[in-house]
């Protein structure tokens, strides 16, 4: 089976990359509102609802459905395991949202970008030269700092820390197997309609689940943070699909360790303009320390020449 090859055009790569850790370090404050009034399941449901929609509308206009003809079917496999992957990341991640606070699960989340990126290696034969794996090491080294802090002086009580941490981590290692399936889809699929595949398949699966009765009478506040989460899906990941296809999957993983900085920022900003809104964030000089890491890291393990 003939594996997917990036394009090589970083300079559309790179702000790609950045576009989406912007949208996934703004997503959880937007979900934790939502699910004061929306259980979880109803929440993803249409997420996956309102992308499918927004897709084939899109390509009802511009007539992108003449690549879905000549599909070969290795790829039919595909689409449903990223489906379910991609299920149980958003749900997981939900899930843990709820037990820790916005920094913490997308701290703890970025272990799938280093999952995906190490998976880039080992399925598409992409490499790493010296520096790009001592800026990788860096990324995990300021993670654990970051994430040591959060552990001592985080605002949720330790064991339900432990609990939220246990299930991003899962959501995380399903995650990187989706991000994984779907670069292989982009050897036959552009990110459209790669996406608008995955994205009608969960939605289809996540039916039984859901309540849409929920949804309705939603107050301005909740209706505006559910209506950002909707368009937050097809924003975030059709930028990160497109990334993909113009950069090696190791690299974009790496970049995307940037997002939990982004949400502590996000966070800060929040909290500033409405402290009703979210809770600050508690860091200490260690955790700011391994933030600094990650940074480093990252931009290490990024732009630094292919081995």
């Amino acid at each position: 089976m003939a594996l997917h090859q990036a394009s090589g055009r970083w300079q559309i790569g790179l702000p790609l990359a950045l576009v989406t850790a912007v949208f996934w370090a703004t997503l959880p404050i937007a979900i934790r509102l939502v699910i004061e009034r929306v259980d979880v399941w109803t929440l993803i449901w249409a997420r996956f609802v309102a992308a499918t929609l927004m897709l084939a509308l899109w390509f009802a206009l511009r007539g992108g459905y003449a690549q879905f003809r000549n599909l070969p079917r290795s790829s039919f496999w595909l689409m449903p395991l990223a489906a379910v992957m991609l299920i149980g990341n958003f749900v997981g991640y939900t899930v843990g949202l709820d037990y820790t606070t916005p920094a913490n699960a997308q701290l703890l989340i970025q272990a799938a970008p280093l999952l995906m990126a190490i998976g880039g290696i080992v399925v598409f034969g992409e490499r790493f030269n010296a520096l790009q794996w001592a800026g990788v090491a860096a990324v995990a080294l300021g993670l654990g700092l970051f994430a040591l802090d959060q552990s001592r002086h985080a605002s949720v009580p330790q064991r339900q820390y432990l609990i939220g941490a246990a299930i991003v981590l899962a959501s995380a290692v399903v995650w990187a197997v989706y991000a994984l399936a779907q670069k292989q889809l982009l050897h036959h699929l552009g990110s459209g309609a790669t996406m608008l595949s995955i994205y009608a398949i969960s939605a289809l699966l996540l039916t039984p689940f859901a309540h849409p009765s929920q949804l309705s009478g939603l107050d301005l506040l909740h209706g505006l943070a559910l209506g950002y989460c909707l368009i937050n899906t097809v924003a975030a990941y059709g930028a990160f699909a497109e990334a993909l296809a113009h950069w090696e999957a190791s690299r974009v993983g790496v970049v995307l360790a940037l997002t939990p900085l982004l949400t502590v920022a996000a966070v800060a900003l929040a909290h500033r303009l409405n402290p009703a809104l979210v809770p600050p964030e508690t860091i200490t000089a260690l955790g700011y320390a391994g933030a600094a890491v990650v940074v480093i890291g990252s931009a290490m393990a990024s732009l630094s020449r292919r081995g």
